[in-house]
């Protein structure tokens, strides 16, 4: 176990192995379950081919998927937990080599939650992401009610997770699509990726900016 005292991180395997304390070890299987079977199959609502999300197989196989929980007593200071959640990204990625960190993934598992509402989830990763995008991080929110439409299906539903969570890895060039609704993000966005824009995704900008 990694951490402080406003986070506790476990790598996936020790989780799997159920090296974790009793208390956490059921929410946090069940959302390391849900990743290795969801997130790494593809779908036939998806809209494209392929696992739901291309990162996490090779994330997790490469040891480089990591589960957190907040520290005891942090529930009524999440702000904290997320700003921890952001500085152990960092810290774990800085020994990294640049194709690993694209791969690291660190997901703060909220179980308090109400899992009826993501309400308050969506707002806490609202207020949060200004910070981490000009980081260079992405944060999404899973959810077992979240609403927010696949990008190649807008009736599919791809961050519905059976426990309340807030997901983090590296910005990459083709998270493009997740940013357009922000002019704040789609700035940061074309500061650190503008000379390398492939033609497909400077398509996506095209769409967004001529009516």
């Amino acid at each position: 176990m990694s951490g402080d005292e406003r986070i506790h991180v476990w790598p996936a395997a020790e989780v799997a192995r159920g090296e974790v304390p009793a208390r956490h070890l059921p929410y946090l299987r069940e959302v390391l379950d849900w990743s290795e079977d969801f997130l790494v199959s593809g779908h036939p609502e998806l809209g494209r081919g392929g696992p739901v999300c291309p990162y996490t197989q090779p994330s997790l196989r490469k040891g480089l998927f990591h589960l957190a929980v907040p520290a005891d007593g942090q529930d009524g200071d999440l702000s904290a937990a997320v700003g921890a959640l952001r500085a152990w990204h960092e810290r774990i990625s800085a020994d990294l080599d640049d194709d690993d960190r694209e791969l690291l993934t660190l997901l703060l598992v909220l179980p308090r939650f109400d899992r009826s509402d993501s309400a308050e989830l969506d707002e806490l990763q609202r207020k949060a992401k200004d910070e981490f995008v000009a980081d260079g991080l992405m944060i999404g929110q899973f959810h077992p009610v979240c609403d927010e439409p696949g990008l190649w299906n807008a009736a599919f539903r791809p961050l519905r997770a059976p426990v309340p969570l807030l997901a983090v890895r590296k910005l990459l060039l083709f998270d493009l699509p997740f940013l357009l609704a922000d002019d704040t993000h789609l700035d940061l966005y074309l500061k650190r990726f503008a000379p390398d824009l492939p033609a497909r995704v400077r398509g996506q900008l095209v769409s967004r900016l001529v009516p």
